[in-house]
Formats: C-alpha cells, sequence, structure tokens
C-alpha cells in the first residue's frame, strides 16, 4: 500500500522521466541520503544530471530556480524545513511572484517549493512549526497542501507541470509515513468531489486549482457542524467524526482543501446550507492564520447561512521541544470534538 512518501517520490521520477524541463534542487537530496524526510532518494541515481545538490543557502536556492524557470525550465525545490521558508521571503515575494506582471506577461515563472511543515516529532520550536499564514495572499503565488484522501503524488505533478506561477507545497511531516485512503477504504464516508462544481452557483475551477473533497458519515443525518480544514489535521477531523457520531450522536461533514491560496470557499456551501455552523481547524497559530481568512471569506459569501463559527488551532506560542508540552500547545482529536460539542 502506497504512502504519502511513496508517491511523491514516484511523482518526482515520472516528472524528471517525462520532461527534462525539470530539475530538482535542494540540499542534501542526493543517494544515498535522499534527503531529510527521504523524498527525493533515488532521484540523483536515476537522473544525476537534473538532481542538484546545493549550499545551504535558501534565498540562494529559490533566487536560481528562479532564473531557471525565467529560461523556460520546470525547477522543483525541496526546503529541507518549512521553519527556513523565512529565508525565502523576499525572493518569493520580491522577485518569482511578480515578475510575471512586471513584464506584462510575457514571462512565467513555473517553481514549485517543496517543504515539509508541522509538529508532533520533538523538533523543538524552529524545526516544528507550520507557517504558511506568511504566504496567504501573495498575489502570483499558489498554496498547495497535500492529504491522504486525494493523492499527493498527482497533486504535485499538476503543480509542477499545470501551473505557471509559483508554487508553494507543504507537505506534514506526519503524513509521509501514512497510507494513502482510496474512497472503498474510508467505509464510514463518502468522498464528494468538490473540485468540480458547486451547488448553487455552477462555479466550475480552472485546470490549475488543487482539488477538494467532501467527507460526510454514510447515512447520516443532515450535519450539524461543517469543519473546513487541510494537510493532516484532516485525518484528525476525521476521527473526531467518528467519536462523536458513535458516542454522541453528533454528525460533521469535513471539507478537505488542498488549496490554500489564493482561497475559494465555494467547497463549504453544499454542506453549510445544512449545517449553518462553521468550524476551521489548522495546526498553524490561531491569529490570523489561514482559518481566520476562511471564516471571513464565507461569513462575506455566505453569511446568510452560517449561524455560528469557531477556529481550532495552535496556541500562539513557540513550539516546546519538550514532547508532552508539544502535545498539549497543538490541536488534537479531543480539542475538535470539544469546540463541536460547545457549538452544538
Amino acid at each position: 500500500m502506497s504512502t504519502v512518501l511513496d508517491s511523491l517520490n514516484h511523482a518526482l521520477k515520472t516528472a524528471l522521466g517525462q520532461d527534462e524541463r525539470v530539475i530538482v534542487l535542494g540540499e542534501d537530496i542526493l543517494d544515498p541520503y535522499g534527503g531529510a524526510f527521504k523524498v527525493t532518494r533515488g532521484l540523483s541515481s536515476a537522473f544525476p544530471e537534473r538532481t542538484l545538490t546545493t549550499p545551504v543557502s535558501e534565498a540562494g536556492i529559490v533566487g536560481i530556480a528562479t532564473g531557471m524557470a525565467l529560461r523556460g525550465l520546470r525547477p522543483v525545490i525541496e526546503i529541507m524545513f518549512g521553519d527556513f521558508i523565512t529565508l525565502i521571503a523576499d525572493q518569493v515575494i520580491n522577485h518569482a511572484t511578480k515578475f510575471r506582471y512586471m513584464y506584462n506577461d510575457q514571462v512565467n515563472v513555473p517553481v514549485v517549493i517543496r517543504t515539509p511543515m508541522g509538529g508532533r516529532r520533538g523538533y523543538g520550536p524552529t524545526h516544528s512549526q507550520t507557517l504558511d499564514k506568511l504566504f496567504l495572499g501573495t498575489p502570483g503565488l499558489r498554496i498547495f497542501a497535500p492529504n491522504i484522501f486525494i493523492n499527493p503524488g498527482e497533486l504535485l505533478l499538476k503543480a509542477i507541470f499545470n501551473v505557471d506561477d509559483p508554487v508553494l507545497f507543504i507537505e506534514n511531516k506526519i503524513q509521509y509515513n501514512q497510507h494513502l485512503l482510496g474512497h472503498e477504504e474510508i467505509q464510514d464516508f463518502r468522498i464528494i468531489d468538490e473540485s468540480r462544481s458547486y451547488q448553487g452557483n455552477n462555479e466550475i475551477l480552472p485546470s490549475d486549482h488543487a482539488p477538494s473533497i467532501q467527507l460526510t458519515l454514510r447515512d447520516a443525518p443532515p450535519p450539524s457542524v461543517t469543519i473546513a480544514t487541510y494537510g493532516y489535521m484532516a485525518d484528525l477531523c476525521r476521527e473526531a467524526a467518528l467519536r462523536l457520531a458513535y458516542e454522541v450522536e453528533i454528525f460533521i461533514d469535513i471539507v478537505v482543501f488542498s488549496q490554500l491560496s489564493p482561497l475559494k470557499v465555494s467547497p463549504i456551501l453544499n454542506s453549510i446550507n445544512k449545517s449553518h455552523r462553521l468550524l476551521v481547524v489548522e495546526e498553524g497559530t490561531k491569529t490570523s492564520g489561514w482559518g481566520a481568512e476562511v471564516l471571513a471569506a464565507s461569513l462575506e459569501d455566505y453569511g446568510d447561512l452560517i449561524q455560528q463559527a469557531q477556529r481550532v488551532a495552535s496556541a500562539d506560542m513557540p513550539i516546546p521541544a519538550s514532547s508532552e508540552l508539544e502535545r498539549d500547545l497543538l490541536p488534537d482529536t479531543e480539542d475538535i470534538i470539544q469546540a463541536v460539542k460547545m457549538m452544538v
């Protein structure tokens, strides 16, 4: 059974094999090490001329890759830890995302920046953060986040070949060794593909937009709460949904986003039209995060449908090195359950 790591690794091999414009760059990505989390293992052996190890300079890596993209290549970067995206902010925000606008749409910058984020591994305050909110809303930048309910490799290939703008591709560390869950393996849920059209406005998303899905308990009454989430937190929300259903007969829908920015909240419409309660769940810190933006956009678009809205997220403080303190700080299944109970 394929894991998230296997899926991403296979996608990189596929991309390198299909298109000579694809170049993979990063720190310590060559065999036998194959990257800090082994996503690039085997690439340098199979494609030595297009798998390039780099100096320890995240800004330099993104700057070089941006130049490659301007010259017609499709580079894929690995930033070893998501905490280090602070070092690439100038290259992304002031350069890669702006060139298309500055040169009157005559150039593209199709560069994909892969990076692992998230805690629960005891790596401490500078190697455990979820920092995607620092880049949310940056014009010209896509932010993708895979989950186990879609194929992460397919999402990565979409980012590499279908998007002509920079992509920040966020991978959660805990998910690397998780097995992918096909529709037939999620016995308690129906999976509704919300990436094509949405009831009520018939909106069709473009082909380069990352998909969203909705998890609905089979044969359940209408939901009392709609949860919007992404990445690893979707798995915790699924656990919470089962416990709530079997223990207290509270039923929820889970809408799992894989494109965080630019944000379209249309996927929640089908469910929020029934539940009238919206809970957003993320691993990043609570203040000014993705969840806050989802709530704001949802209230703007569907305020007449939403009677209650809440957030579950990490506390606004650095992540401790102590595993016990880290567990207390990061949101978990019990936090989601308690938030739903309070709303209902």
